[in-house]
C-alpha cells in the first residue's frame, strides 16, 4: 500500500473548503495553527484539520460528512474511513500502518495483509479469524480490535494504536530486564492469556516481539492474535495437524509435534520461554536454524535460568521452569495457578503452585521406580528363572536332609 501522507490530505481538506465558499484562506489556516499546537502537545493526540475546522465553526459536522468521501477520493485515500499517517513496520505475513480513525478522530493502526497473500484463501481466512478472535476478547492487557474488512485490493483488520516498544526491543537495546520487571510484565500478560483462556481462545504465539509496553502508562499489551485459535475449534485443529504453528524460540513441543489437542498449556510454554529470555538474555534453546532449535524444544535439557543469572531468586526459577516442562502435564494445571504463582513472587513469597507441581512430580517419580523395584523383586522369584535357582537348590537339599536324619533316627530306635 502506498503511503498517504498526513500534510496532503489536510491540504486537501483546506482547498475544498475554500473552494466550496465554506470558509475562508484565513479560517483554515487559523485551524492549522491549532493543529500543530495540539500536535506539539502529543505526536499521537494531534487534531485532524477536519475535526478542527469543526470545533471553530468555520463548517458543520453535515457538511463534513457529505465532503468526506470527495476528500478521501482527491487525497488518495486507500481504506475509507481512515487518514495513514505513517508505516510503523511490516513483517512476513503483514504490513502494519499509524492511521487516523476519522469518523472518532483517534489515532488507530492498520493491519494490511501483502498483496502476494490476497489470492491465498488460508492466509486471508488466517488474517480475517484474528480479527474476529481479537474482536471477543476485551481486556486491558490486549491490543483492542476495533474493525476488520476490505477496500479494494486490501485487506485490513483495525486495532488500538500502543505507542510504545515492544519486550523484545527492550531485550536487544538494554539487556535483561531485572527480575520484579520482568514478574510485573508476566502478571500483565498471564492475566491477558487468562482472559482469553476462559473465553475459549489460546494465543499460540507468545513471544517478546507480541509483547508491547506503552510509554504513557507502562501498561503491557499482548498482542497479534494471528495465530489465536478457539480451543473447541476441532475442524481447524485437524486441518493443522502434523504442520508447527507458533515462533521456533518460544513455540511449545506440542505444536512442534503438530498435535491436534494443543490447549493453553501451549501459551504457558511460550510465556515461560519469553520470561526466561527476558531474565537471563538469552532463548532458552538456540540452534543454526528453525529445525534445529525446535528439536531441542523436543529433546534437549533446559539449563535452568539461575544457572545463567545468578542473580535470580529460587522463585522465578521455579517458575519458569515448570512452565518449560516438556510434559505439558508437568506444567501448571490452569493460567490461573501461574498467575498465583507470579503475583506471589511479586509479593516476596515462594511459589507455591510450582512446588506443588515439583512435589508431585518427585511422587510419581518415586511410586514409578518402587513399581520398577517391587516388579524386579517379582521377577527375581518367579519359579524356574534363572535367579530362583540356587533357592529352590538349596529347598531340595534340606528336605534331603531332613529324610535322612529320620532314617538314621529309626534305624537306632529298632537297634
Amino acid at each position: 500500500m502506498a503511503d498517504v501522507n498526513h500534510e496532503n490530505f489536510d491540504s486537501v481538506v483546506g482547498r475544498i473548503v475554500v473552494e466550496r465558499g465554506l470558509g475562508t484562506a484565513q479560517d483554515v489556516q487559523r485551524c492549522k495553527e491549532l493543529q500543530r499546537q495540539s500536535i506539539d502537545e502529543s505526536d499521537t493526540k494531534g487534531k485532524s484539520l477536519a475535526s478542527l475546522l469543526v470545533e471553530e465553526g468555520v463548517i458543520t459536522e453535515g457538511q463534513l460528512a457529505r465532503l468526506r468521501p470527495e476528500m478521501e477520493k482527491a487525497s488518495g485515500q486507500q481504506i475509507p474511513g481512515y487518514q495513514i499517517l505513517k508505516k510503523l513496520g511490516a513483517g512476513a505475513m503483514a504490513t502494519v500502518y499509524k492511521a487516523r480513525q476519522l469518523s472518532l478522530d483517534r489515532i488507530v493502526a492498520i493491519k494490511v495483509l501483502p498483496q502476494k497473500f490476497t489470492k491465498n484463501p488460508d492466509f486471508v481466512e488466517r488474517f480475517y479469524a484474528e480479527g474476529r478472535a481479537a474482536a471477543k476478547l476485551n481486556h486491558p492487557n490486549i491490543v483492542q480490535a476495533y474493525d476488520v474488512g476490505k477496500a479494494g485490493e486490501f485487506h485490513y483488520f483495525v486495532m488500538e494504536f500502543v505507542d510504545g516498544r515492544t519486550v523484545f526491543e527492550d531485550i536487544t537495546s538494554k539487556g535483561p530486564y531485572d527480575e520484579a520487571s520482568a514478574v510485573r510484565i508476566g502478571i500483565e500478560v498471564a492475566n491477558a492469556l487468562n482472559h482469553a483462556h476462559e473465553r475459549g481462545f489460546i494465543h499460540r504465539d507468545v513471544k517478546p516481539k507480541n509483547i508491547m509496553i506503552s510509554d504513557d502508562s507502562g501498561r503491557t499489551k499482548l498482542a497479534d492474535m494471528g495465530l489465536a485459535r478457539a480451543i473447541s475449534d476441532r475442524e481447524a485443529a485437524e486441518a493443522e495437524a502434523g504442520k508447527a504453528y507458533g515462533t521456533p524460540y518460544y513455540i511449545s513441543p506440542e505444536q512442534v509435534r503438530g498435535e491436534v489437542g494443543v490447549d493453553f498449556r501451549a501459551d504457558i510454554y511460550s510465556l515461560g520461554a519469553t520470561l526466561y529470555h527476558m531474565v537471563t538474555g538469552q532463548v532458552p534453546f538456540d540452534g543454526p536454524n528453525p529445525s534445529a532449535v525446535m528439536r531441542k524444544h523436543l529433546n534437549d535439557t533446559l539449563t535452568p535460568p539461575d544457572h545463567i543469572n545468578p542473580n535470580l531468586t529460587s522463585g522465578i526459577a521455579e517458575v519458569v521452569e515448570v512452565c518449560l516442562a516438556k510434559d505439558r502435564n508437568k506444567r501448571y494445571s490452569s493460567t490461573a495457578d501461574l498467575l498465583e504463582d507470579l503475583q506471589a513472587i511479586e509479593r516476596g513469597e515462594p511459589p507455591l503452585q510450582a512446588r506443588r507441581v515439583f512435589d508431585v512430580n518427585a511422587l510419581s517419580a518415586l511410586e514409578g521406580a518402587s513399581a520398577d523395584s517391587a516388579s524386579i523383586d517379582v521377577v527375581h522369584h518367579q519359579p524356574g528363572s534363572g535367579a530362583a535357582g540356587p533357592v529352590l537348590w538349596a529347598a531340595v537339599a534340606g528336605w534331603a536332609a531332613a529324610v535322612f536324619l529320620l532314617i538314621v533316627l529309626v534305624i537306632v530306635a529298632v537297634s
